[in-house]
């Protein structure tokens, strides 16, 4: 028996060690493994209305002795994203974004469109799980933006999948985040940009442990719409924010053992299933066109 045990595990682990390397089952553990660093990271929800996208991050401090680590970058006047994951990876799909961005802009005199951007920028990250001498980008991105489709929301995966989110959180603990946000998200549409920013911050409450709460120390949001280039709130506008929603009850925290599925480390995935991509929780939208873990 044990000698069998010993030898699936031999079996499975011939697979995982070249990002190009399929195994029997038709997947690519090493593109799996990148996409469980993104748990890794701290919490991050993107949500939008109808004129407006916002984007809400929970950052980290390595030590008592630190700053937070920043998790949103702005990329253009109207665009920016949140990240989870590793932040050194984010930084470099951050710069070619800007690069995509003042490429256009100096073309064609105007704002790159947000969902030629994230193809753009899919196209590059695909090139990554396809490369022997290349690993996929291990961070995950909220893509707030604004053009003259409205305002976006889109995450990106490791493995180069993107979607059109209504709504959406990724990171440590983010299906309590996921869960809050489906509940309201028929709220969204016809709520104010205040309520919107409201609403974010729930959400990313919902992903800490109940001993920890929200300070304008760890958290950061991001605004971009309608008459609004993107921005990054300062400490003064988000306590006000934080004052508003600070007398809320906090939503029960999910069962102990979704927490746990959320934030243990990169395990085997299981040899007995079919291929999987990460699953949006949140309704998207189909349109026409085309870690911090320190």
């Amino acid at each position: 028996m044990k000698g069998d045990i010993a030898f699936a595990d031999e079996f499975r682990n011939q697979y995982d060690s070249d990002v190009t390397v399929w195994s029997p089952q038709g997947r690519l553990h090493q593109v799996e493994y990148a996409m469980e660093a993104v748990k890794l990271g701290s919490a991050t929800v993107g949500l939008k209305n109808k004129t407006h996208a916002v984007i809400v991050a929970l950052k980290r401090a390595t030590s008592e002795l630190s700053s937070h680590q920043k998790k949103i970058f702005p990329i253009d006047k109207h665009v920016g994203i949140a990240m989870s994951g590793l932040t050194a990876d984010a930084r470099i799909l951050s710069r070619y974004m800007r690069t995509e961005c003042l490429n256009y802009k100096y073309s064609h005199d105007d704002t790159l469109p947000i969902n030629r951007l994230i193809t753009t920028l899919g196209n590059k990250m695909q090139t990554c799980t396809q490369r022997y001498d290349r690993r996929p980008y291990g961070v995950g991105l909220l893509v707030a933006g604004y053009d003259d489709q409205g305002p976006h929301v889109y995450q990106t995966c490791p493995s180069a999948n993107y979607y059109d989110c209504k709504a959406m959180a990724i990171g440590a603990r983010s299906q309590s985040a996921r869960t809050y946000l489906e509940k309201h998200l028929n709220d969204f549409p016809g709520c104010s940009l205040d309520e919107l920013i409201k609403h974010g911050l729930r959400a990313l409450r919902d992903t800490l442990p109940n001993e920890a709460d929200l300070s304008t120390k760890n958290v950061s949001i991001g605004v971009v719409g309608k008459g609004t280039e993107f921005i990054i709130l300062d400490e003064t506008a988000m306590q006000g924010y934080l004052s508003q929603i600070e007398g809320d009850e906090k939503r029960g925290r999910a069962a102990e053992a979704d927490v746990q599925s959320d934030d243990r480390p990169p395990q085997d995935p299981p040899s007995d299933s079919g291929p999987r991509d990460p699953s949006v929780a949140v309704g998207t939208e189909q349109r026409p066109s085309a870690m911090d873990t320190e």
